[in-house]
């Protein structure tokens, strides 16, 4: 299935920034030619916060495994264009899943992994999924369970397969029935023209209420990877440390793709610590080790290798990347949402560059190399900041059909750029990063909803969400909570009382305050600034 307009297709083979390789067959070119390299490799606390014990596989051995998994696809019944969700954290075994499904030319759609029960359901629904890859657990979380559901509760779900060690009963575990049929399930190919204008992934983004479906084809990718290898300098056969999960534009652009097209070796990490993420790094000698941007200072400190690059992913809701003297070469990826991304080298001078409008080429900003990005902004009318345009190889047609026929959100402008709706602020040389940080990630609206949510717990006269800014984060939720006259509160209730109804882990606040009244503006609305200002203690924000 193709999403890209054939006009905008030939354009892009034409400039040289799409190929005829879908991802798979950049890792099947490897395993050929260096079947003995070190291609996959779990981190070596994977079984403290997933089942399984860690493996590692070479790329002939992570080839032979792609393909049996890819022909049990086709056996069971899973072909061309059905799509098949997959929710589990950084293993070889996701990896290896992903990458089968991409070669039965299956469209993946990797999950969040913070999504619960409900989100998993309304997506898998909206997209007319046909199967469902899930892990036994993430940490505390029984992942593997709650898909299972999910699958009694969505009829056009055929198939859902169970990744790690205690897959509950309702799955089919996809280890052990490999282990089953033997290697007599041999994997048949199928001819398509323009492989790799296909897609890929749907990915999701968040739009106000609603997760929106984002498509991008095998070159999609490449283009937004192309970037990132450019700027960072990778080299064939390198050593990657990921630690974003596979669900997005800043694991799969950054991290994924970079390695299939490098024919690298992938270190898969699961963050719980900074100093682990920079243990493992020095452990394996990373060549490039990804991190959030506003840990990059402090990881630069723990590498032992002065050659590691560093990536720092920036995204909407970080804070506004810091200018530091690094020890070693940094990359700052800039991500807006699910739509593009920007790769740019720090220099001696330390200074964050801002994003330039205009064309981005590639590789290291030569002239000569094919345009990977272009961005704009809207105009800027009175108190509103313009938004963020973009157009190029890298960035998705984001309309997708559901399963009633309807038409997803497409957000393009006349000129042919996609209007992301991410507020930038305009400085001299471009773009500072890519969107305002804070309240704009969540969104007011948002708040409102989660205002019900919350008030909804039992003993609650009013409660209200709101956001406090974070050095780190970026941004974090937290809520006020007004008790019921002669009840007791008790925080830890309260979150037990979340957790038991499924809400979305991105509404878990942070932290709960406890008042006697919520305060107001004059119109009646809450007074959030105030609520926020009460978490820094200051005299004039009690309620």
């Amino acid at each position: 299935m193709k999403v890209t307009k054939e006009h905008l297709a030939k354009e892009y083979h034409e400039s040289g920034a799409w190929s005829d390789l879908p991802l798979d067959e950049l890792f099947r070119r490897t395993a050929a030619e260096h079947p003995d390299r070190l291609a996959l490799v779990d981190a070596p606390d994977r079984a403290t916060w997933t089942g399984g014990d860690p493996r590692s596989l070479t790329y002939a051995e992570a080839d032979h495994e792609i393909d049996r998994l890819a022909a049990f696809y086709n056996t069971v019944g899973l072909s061309s264009d059905h799509v098949i969700g997959i929710q589990a954290p950084n293993t070889v075994d996701t990896v290896i899943a992903f990458l089968a499904a991409l070669r039965a030319d299956l469209i993946v759609s990797p999950l969040p992994l913070h999504w619960r029960q409900k989100n998993v359901l309304e997506a898998l629904n909206s997209i007319g999924a046909k199967g469902f890859i899930a892990a036994d657990r993430i940490e505390t979380r029984d992942v593997g369970t709650a898909a299972r559901d999910v699958a009694g509760d969505l009829f056009a779900l055929r198939f859902v397969f169970g990744l790690g060690k205690d897959v509950p009963d309702g799955l089919i575990e996809l280890a052990p029935m490999l282990a089953e049929m033997g290697d007599g399930l041999t994997f048949e190919p199928q001819e398509r023209p323009d492989p790799a204008d296909h897609t890929a992934t749907i990915c999701w983004s968040r739009s106000g209420e609603e997760n929106v479906p984002v498509s991008r084809c095998h070159n999609h990718w490449i283009s937004a990877a192309q970037m990132v290898i450019s700027e960072a300098d990778l080299q064939d056969g390198s050593t990657i440390l990921v630690p974003y999960s596979l669900s997005g534009l800043t694991g799969l652009g950054g991290g994924l793709v970079p390695f299939l097209a490098t024919g690298s070796t992938l270190h898969l990490h699961h963050p719980t610590s900074l100093a682990n993420l920079a243990t493992h790094a020095n452990d394996v000698g990373a060549d490039v080790v990804m991190t959030p941007g506003p840990l990059a200072q402090t990881l630069d400190r723990k590498l032992t290798n002065p050659d590691t690059t560093i990536l720092a992913a920036w995204n909407i809701s970080s804070p506004h990347p810091n200018t530091f003297v690094a020890k070693r070469p940094l990359v700052d990826v800039h991500v807006a949402d699910e739509f593009a991304l920007v790769a740019k080298a720090r220099g001696p001078s330390a200074k964050v560059k801002a994003t330039a409008l205009g064309k981005h080429d590639g590789p290291n900003g030569c002239e000569s190399g094919p345009a990977l990005l272009e961005v704009a902004v809207t105009e800027e009318i009175e108190a509103r900041l313009p938004t963020l345009l973009v157009k190029g190889p890298m960035v998705p047609e984001i309309g997708w059909r559901t399963v009633n026929g309807d038409q997803r959100r497409v957000r393009w402008e006349g000129t042919g750029f996609l209007n992301t709706n991410i507020k930038v602020e305009l400085v001299e040389d471009g773009i500072s990063g890519f969107g305002i940080p804070g309240a704009y990630a969540l969104g007011t609206g948002n708040l409102e909803t989660i205002d019900v949510i919350y008030s909804s717990y039992p003993g609650t006269r009013e409660a209200a969400a709101f956001v406090v800014e974070d050095p780190v984060l970026g941004s974090r939720l937290y809520a006020a909570i007004v008790p019921d006259t002669a009840t007791v509160p008790d925080a830890a209730s309260f979150f037990a009382y979340l957790d038991a109804e499924g809400v979305d882990l991105a509404k878990i606040p942070h932290r709960v305050l406890i008042l006697q009244s919520l305060p107001r503006n004059p119109d009646g609305t809450i007074f959030r600034e105030k609520l926020t200002m009460r978490t820094q203690r200051l005299p004039a924000a009690v309620a």
